[in-house]
């Protein structure tokens, strides 16, 4: 290997790499030990080939090559890639080089157990690894486990030849083209199960696609396809997540009594001699390669991708409602989350609240679209989603089931984590109302158990209220199954809407109190929080009313009115969403500490650049109309984060269709009759009603007179059921 031309070569693709909008995430590098390394990697695309051994080198500091298949070796590229560090796979002497630079120290290899690229990830079938591979299906190839075996055989006959049969030892060295001074016998082979994961996976017509068309005449569909897909991974994006898994030694393998009568022969043993141990080790490589296929493929990185593909898949109708299938990918991802051993994809750490609200980060409309395109499945006029049996189900040509049919090679790719797959053939056969008890109890649990924790970490002895104060809350009605979702204000907790809450339910509603994440604990909670956590907060509340009753009303107070505005901008109303109510919604603040919080807020950025914590001002002092229930302490991020929730929602009003309330206070200190006015008037909804009150307060849900604004909500829901 010409190592000018290697490390050249290395700069050009480290060159190419950057310009792409690829992003690789490395994860567990700290799996790769001292010593030689064989690492076993998934083959999906050639951009393994070419830019893993890149990161690999970076990370280990030594040349990373790889073997390739033989049919690149053509041309300029096959140029390219042998000087990158590339060897053919039909290359006479590979096993000797390969063995020759894991003594040396020389080099680490990287090795494909799957042979070519196994474009559909068909890699599982009845529980074992059988790949589907163009010329036909066949085992996983025991090369890596055979050079590895092989390296510390030589590895420890060497050692011992030095000491017993010194004629025999330089040999070796001269059989091998090793100088005396550098075989590396005190270090050790390990094999590195390398998996990678590709999210998400797209192929479309690209700039790259248009060029090989001007240059090539009549490309063929093989070569059409391969850079339509990893043509869009360049340039589109992908996240590529690369995890390394713990380290297989290959040494114990060899402490077998026929294995080490032959690493101590006297005699001359050239390197591809008969030996009695090569059933032996034929054996062992056996037993490694199972191992390392099974640990390359429990560390798939599951992603949204999988699961839709997954239930779509293995859905017992051909007609599906697309909140219905939302709604078990939220089953999924909930469980996913609380598994061990299961590798998930950064977007699935979080709450999917999204996934049955707006799908603001478009995880399923993305798949839906790719997978219209592919004809896999249409919408029908009413939006429901049908299947192509036909087409869903067929596994293509090898070469183009990648722009044919996405959703089987997402699924296919998952086959090897069987308890994913069971659970998730389970959840997509599950009869809706078993579903939609799933969804209410975890969400419950979840409200309940987030509760708990946030209050264990940040409480305050002397300071924080006491736990039934900011404790969700869930108050069952009568037979109707009519739901309403009140949503408490800012330094607040459900205990602030708990009479209207009582009112309500003795009218026959069923009500959810939802505590908005960092409220209900303590001031240092909630200056860590943004109104993204309290918008999940009051989708988990919606989510879990609306798998409980067939008919719902939104509403909120001051903050919580805003909130309950933001939520019926970006759901799905039609279905299930009756009317919403809106008390002081705070379009526009009166109260000074408000006024001055962008100065402050300023400050505090400077002296934070500044590294002068001691003059930063984190909390305002807070007098407020209920000091049983609010915080004593305002924080200046929190106000700016009721600023930011509610210039993102003063466009979306004229959204609002749907019956609305809204209910104010004359004389609100805090909340300005002329900021509620406007959001009345930007409402699209031809029924609507204002309401004002003759209070000198803002908490108008508490305390003398708030009966009134209980009959106005109450009366209004009434008149809309």
């Amino acid at each position: 290997m010409n190592r000018f031309a290697f490390l050249s070569t290395g700069l050009a693709i480290k060159a190419i790499y950057d310009m792409t909008r690829t992003r690789v995430n490395l994860h567990d590098e700290e799996n790769i030990p001292e010593g030689s390394v064989i690492f076993a990697v998934n083959h999906f695309t050639r951009i393994e080939t070419i830019f893993l051994p890149l990161h690999l080198q970076k990370l280990t500091g030594v040349p990373v090559w790889s073997l390739a298949d033989a049919s690149l070796f053509k041309g300029f590229v096959g140029d390219f890639i042998s000087e990158a560090g590339a060897v053919s796979t039909r290359d006479p002497d590979r096993d000797k080089l390969m063995v020759k630079s894991l003594l040396t120290g020389e080099a680490n290899w990287v090795i494909f157990p799957e042979g070519r690229m196994v474009k559909t990830k068909k890699i599982f079938e009845d529980g074992e690894f059988v790949i589907d591979a163009e010329e036909g299906k066949h085992r996983p190839h025991t090369g890596a486990a055979t050079l590895a075996l092989r390296t510390e055989f030589y590895r420890e006959r060497l050692r011992m030849m030095r000491e017993k049969q010194p004629e025999e030892y330089r040999r070796l060295l001269d059989l091998f083209g090793v100088d005396e001074t550098k075989p590396r016998l005190d270090r050790a082979t390990s094999i590195v199960p390398v998996n990678i994961t590709y999210y998400p996976l797209r192929a479309r017509e690209s700039i790259i696609s248009r060029i090989t068309g001007s240059l090539i005449d009549n490309p063929s569909s093989r070569t059409l396809e391969e850079v339509m897909t990893e043509g869009s991974m360049l340039l589109d994006g992908v996240d590529v997540d690369v995890r390394f898994g713990k380290p297989i030694k290959v040494r114990p393998y060899l402490k077998n009594p026929v294995v080490a009568w032959d690493i101590a022969n006297p005699e001359p043993i050239d390197f591809d001699d008969p030996i009695n141990s090569r059933a032996v080790l034929r054996e062992a490589s056996r037993t490694l390669m199972q191992e390392y296929m099974t640990a390359i493929y429990s560390m798939t990185m599951v992603n949204h991708d999988h699961i839709f593909s997954r239930l779509i898949m293995r859905h017992e109708s051909d007609y599906i409602d697309p909140m219905d299938l939302k709604t078990r990918a939220f089953v999924v991802s909930d469980w996913l989350r609380r598994q061990i051993g299961i590798h998930i994809h950064t977007s699935l750490e979080d709450s999917q609240s999204h996934l049955l609200t707006d799908d603001r980060y478009e995880k399923f409309s993305n798949i839906m679209e790719v997978a219209e395109q592919k004809g896999v499945i249409r919408r029908d006029e009413e939006g429901w989603i049908v299947r192509n049996p036909d087409l869903l189900c067929n596994g293509g040509e090898f070469h183009t089931l990648r722009i044919q049919n996405p959703l089987m090679v997402m699924s296919n790719e998952v086959e090897p984590l069987t308890g994913l797959t069971a659970f998730l053939d389970q959840v997509a056969r599950e009869p809706a109302a078993h579903i939609r008890r799933r969804i209410f109890g975890l969400l419950l649990e979840k409200g309940i158990n987030d509760f708990k924790k946030d209050y264990e970490v940040y409480s305050i002895e002397g300071e924080s209220k006491p736990p039934e104060i900011g404790a969700p809350c869930l108050l069952n009605g009568d037979e109707r199954r009519i739901g309403v979702l009140l949503i408490h204000g800012y330094m607040a907790a459900p205990a602030e809407v708990r009479g209207l809450a009582d009112h309500l339910q003795s009218q026959g509603y069923w009500v959810y109190t939802p505590r908005l994440r960092g409220h209900g604990t303590a001031p240092e909670d909630l200056a860590g929080r943004g109104y993204l956590d309290w918008v999940v907060s009051v989708e988990e509340g919606y989510a879990l009313l609306r798998n409980m009753c067939d008919s719902l009303f939104i509403g909120g107070f001051s903050t919580g009115a805003g909130l309950a505005l933001d939520l019926v901008t970006r759901i799905d109303r039609a279905r299930t969403v009756k009317g919403v109510f809106a008390v002081a919604p705070p379009m526009k603040l009166q109260d000074y500490s408000s006024r001055f919080v962008p100065a402050v807020d300023t400050w505090n950025t400077v002296m934070k650049r500044l590294r002068i914590d001691r003059a930063r001002k984190e909390f305002i002092e807070n007098k407020p109309e209920n000091p049983h229930i609010n915080y004593t302490r305002n924080s200046v991020a929190g106000i700016r984060e009721i600023d930011r929730l509610m210039d993102q929602l003063a466009p979306k009003l004229e959204k609002i269709e749907i019956p609305a309330l809204i209910v104010q206070s004359a004389r609100d200190p805090v909340v300005s009759p002329k900021g509620s006015r406007k959001v009345f008037e930007s409402i699209a909804s031809e029924d609507k009603e204002y309401r004002l009150f003759n209070f000198s307060r803002h908490g108008i849900l508490l305390h003398e007179g708030s009966e009134k604004v209980y009959r106005a909500v109450s009366e209004f829901l009434e008149d809309h059921l």
